[in-house]
């Protein structure tokens, strides 16, 4: 089982990204549970969403404790909260920000990082800092755990219908072109 945790802030779609996410893990044929969290339920307060897939039936219906994955859409939630609470050996982290690898913390547990400016990029299309298919493509480059087809199929069935539709499969396409992905040996670690 695989198991990834959304960290973002109220209003962002990071349930809504959850939900695309596992619509199109779906149509690749995994088996997915997703999970929503609000917390405080107010925009700009910290919210997680929670998605477990395998390629057998998913039982466990609880928030993840201990994340393969942290996608993060926000770049100051973890700020707020501990992001890589729980995440396992030889995790991922996939961050919005501006900042080169060389300027972050990467914690010892992480093994590969997908960085994108993903807020810099939803300002040029949407003239707001609305991340969360941006992100997606993130997801989808850093991993490899979902194709960029799926993920399109899954937001044109979405909710954005005609309203913005184009404008957040572009945002997908350029989170997936525009992500760098960086990998750190973490055997000599363990």
């Amino acid at each position: 089982m695989y198991e990834i945790r959304i960290h973002g802030r109220g209003g962002q779609g990071a349930v809504m990204a959850g939900g695309i996410l596992a619509a199109a893990l779906v149509n690749e044929g995994k088996h997915v549970v997703a999970v929503p969290s609000f917390g405080f339920e107010r925009r700009g307060a910290p919210v997680a969403s929670f998605l477990r897939m395998d390629t057998r039936e998913i039982r466990q219906m609880t928030n993840i404790y201990r994340p393969d994955c942290v996608l993060c859409i926000d770049p100051t939630v973890g700020r707020a909260v501990n992001v890589f609470d729980g995440i396992r050996d030889n995790g991922t982290w996939i961050q919005t920000t501006g900042k080169p690898i060389g300027e972050l913390e990467v914690p010892d547990k992480v093994a590969t990082v997908g960085l994108c400016d993903a807020v810099a990029i939803a300002l040029d299309i949407f003239k707001r800092p609305i991340t969360n298919t941006l992100m997606l493509g993130a997801f989808a480059k850093t991993t490899g755990l979902v194709s960029l087809d799926s993920l399109r199929a899954a937001v044109e069935d979405s909710d954005f219908r005609d309203a913005g539709l184009q404008q957040n499969l572009q945002a997908l396409e350029r989170g997936y072109h525009e992500t760098t992905v960086h990998k750190f040996d973490r055997r000599a670690a363990a």
